[in-house]
């Protein structure tokens, strides 16, 4: 059985790279693979549980000064030494700068990182890169947005970087109408959903203002939570639309939120590759999405949904009103068209069939234990 650990700074927050991790992991650990997540930082709380109850180990390092905490150090090295994992796999900059410097300590046979995201951060962050890139075996990312942006940062050469889509799981459509399909007289408000953490980067405020906008009084659900939640609410009650939008909070699964709306929306300032619109165009919904990085390998633009550009509250709010007012059938249509693109491209299983090919390869090119890639610095 093969062991593999992945690395991220936490699951105590749960964004998208962390719910990448958890079906990459659920999922390996269903074919057979021994896997275990391990966090910088915090406790887990529910997070850890649901990993062990799919057959995924937890552990956390307990962190308390970022990647560089001692006691973390010695916590992570005793337990590279005692289980002797094949693969280390990270996710996000701190989990993959202490996985590569630990491997001078405690050799492993493969590492790869994964790029999440296309904003490659400040100069610091991207010497960290460089100077430490010739201690893994890999880099992939989740798309070639984020591929593109690395290359062009110069913090993962060209000849090393693989792309490789996030996934999702696909459920059987669902064939119930949705709650504005039940009244051909629009008596039902029409359903808006976006899913995110509420952070800068989803850019919220564009949001709430596009929607306060719009016609024939919409509701908003937002599903997620974070340090802007006060700001947003305040922003809410200051536009008059606080009894039309609904702050639903995080909750791990949202196919019951997906399935009870009419449409996605998403106004972030960039993404890599967004789960979110993923999830949404999985469930049948019609997107509207501003054109940050990453977004349109999520979507067919005009037919899976509408592209605007990011921060323009007027395009937004036109777009959003398209899809409210193009006949059912038409939506319906989109939605069917999105389904079927991630089906094809972007399904769990498809995409873990690539990383298992990957594992493999990888492990076939280094057969024994190194501390650092030798074959990579020989290239």
């Amino acid at each position: 059985m093969t062991r593999v650990a992945m690395l991220v700074p936490t699951i105590d927050r749960i964004g998208g790279a962390e719910k990448q991790v958890f079906l990459l992991a659920k999922e390996h650990a269903n074919r057979g693979w021994q896997v275990t997540v391990i966090a910088l930082s915090g406790t887990g709380a529910g997070s850890a549980e649901e990993l062990r109850t799919a057959g995924v180990d937890y552990l956390s390092l307990q962190m308390r000064k970022a990647w560089i905490d001692p006691h973390g150090w010695l916590r992570y090295l005793a337990w590279v030494r005692r289980n002797q994992p094949e693969i280390v796999h990270t996710h996000l900059p701190h989990a993959t700068w202490f996985a590569r410097c630990a491997r001078l300590l405690a050799p492993v046979r493969v590492l790869v990182d994964t790029i999440h995201t296309s904003s490659t951060g400040s100069k610091a962050r991207q010497h960290t890169y460089r100077l430490t890139h010739w201690l893994t075996n890999h880099v992939t990312a989740v798309s070639t947005s984020v591929a593109s942006a690395a290359i062009v940062a110069n913090i993962a050469p060209e000849k090393s970087v693989t792309i490789l889509f996030n996934g999702v799981e696909i459920s059987q459509p669902d064939v119930s109408p949705r709650p504005s399909q039940h009244s051909p007289s629009g008596i039902e408000p029409f359903r808006w959903i976006a899913v995110g953490r509420l952070a800068p980067v989803k850019d919220y405020p564009t949001l709430l203002q596009a929607f306060a906008t719009l016609t024939c009084a919409p509701t908003l659900q937002i599903v997620g939570s974070g340090p802007e939640e006060h700001t947003l609410r305040n922003l809410a009650c200051k536009l008059g639309i606080e009894d039309r939008v609904q702050f639903a909070g995080f909750h791990r699964n949202v196919k019951p939120f997906l399935a009870t709306a009419d449409a996605f929306v998403l106004s972030s300032l960039w993404e890599g590759l967004p789960i979110a619109v993923l999830e949404a165009a999985a469930a049948g919904l019609p997107v509207v999405a501003t054109d940050g990085h990453g977004t349109r390998e999520a979507m067919r633009p005009n037919e899976t949904g509408r592209v605007v550009p990011v921060g323009d509250v007027a395009a937004l709010a036109e777009a959003m009103t398209q899809v409210m007012t193009m006949p059912l059938d038409h939506r319906l249509k989109m939605g069917e068209n999105g389904r079927e693109f991630v089906e094809k491209h972007f399904s769990l299983r498809a995409i873990v069939d690539q990383w298992e090919s990957l594992y493999c390869q990888l492990l076939e090119e280094n057969p024994n234990p190194s501390h650092q890639a030798r074959q990579r610095r020989r290239r």
